[in-house]
């Protein structure tokens, strides 16, 4: 089996993100590598709630800041080692595979089957498919 240095887990506080996170605390302890705990806020659900509530977007990162947090706490409570967190702003489909991925050197990604938004999923498919298909190293789709 590959043992991996750099593990990246996307999270949005759902249940499948949630067993996501548990697996990916697990995979971490055991093969002693470095986990990164990323939140995206994609901002384009936010483009017309914006006009009438200025203040969505900040309690969104404060939202991913305090998720982020929650979950390094957990992860170092576990035995993780190294706990990496961020909170990024754009589409996760990109962030997660390309940027996040790059910038930590991953050699996996964990992300929950489905998150929070079921509506997105429906109509312009899931996070987890885009990760899937963009990422250039293992990704491995966790199902409650």
């Amino acid at each position: 089996m590959t043992a991996y240095k750099n593990i990246l887990i996307a999270v949005d506080g759902s249940k499948e993100s949630n067993t996501a996170l548990n697996k990916a605390v697990n995979m971490a302890v055991d093969q002693q590598a470095v986990l990164v705990i990323a939140h995206i806020i994609d901002t384009r659900t936010f483009a017309t709630i914006e006009q009438y509530d200025r203040t969505i977007v900040s309690r969104a990162e404060q939202y991913g800041q305090e998720l982020v947090q929650q979950y390094k706490e957990e992860a170092e409570k576990a035995g993780v080692e190294k706990v990496h967190t961020v909170v990024d702003f754009g589409s996760p489909r990109v962030k997660i595979p390309k940027d996040i991925a790059k910038q930590y050197e991953v050699d996996l990604i964990l992300t929950g089957a489905t998150g929070l938004n079921t509506v997105e999923r429906i109509l312009i498919g899931s996070v987890s498919e885009a990760v899937a298909r963009q990422a250039s190293c293992d990704v491995l789709i966790v199902r409650s």
